[in-house]
């Protein structure tokens, strides 16, 4: 599930155009598949740079690699109404996130490997479990 596809520039030129075909895409593909919320597709992309940027260089991320970015992303800024939050984007597990990913690949907005599935993202961990208060004294 790895970064913008080929084509897409990382230079900084044509930003904002970027930006905003972005937008705009991600508000389609959310109105015409009618599952999820917009934000939720911009929350994948987040975990997804923050991966990524976190890495030494640049590589594929994999499912496994990507959900743990959401969940510390999901940590970090929702705490334990990180599910709650979810809920509301039209996310109820992991496998949603997934469906997300494939959406955006879809879209042309992220590419794949071919051993790259579905399976990658099946039940990976519990909302409710993952971003409760002892969950988060267990990770320190």
């Amino acid at each position: 599930m790895g970064g913008m596809p080929p084509g897409r520039r990382r230079d900084g030129t044509g930003r904002v155009s970027e930006a905003v075909e972005i937008l705009q895409t991600i508000h389609e593909l959310a109105g015409r598949r009618g599952v999820f919320r917009p934000d939720a597709y911009f929350f994948v992309l987040e975990s997804l740079e923050t991966v990524a940027g976190e890495r030494p260089a640049p590589g594929h991320v994999t499912g496994e690699d990507l959900l743990e970015g959401v969940r510390r992303l999901g940590e970090e800024r929702y705490g334990v109404m990180a599910p709650d939050v979810f809920r509301a984007w039209g996310v109820r597990g992991t496998l949603d996130f997934g469906r997300i990913v494939f959406h955006l690949v879809e879209a042309g907005l992220l590419h794949k490997r071919e051993s790259d599935s579905l399976r990658d993202f099946i039940d990976k961990f519990d909302f409710e479990h993952a971003f409760s208060l002892r969950a988060k004294r267990a990770r320190g």
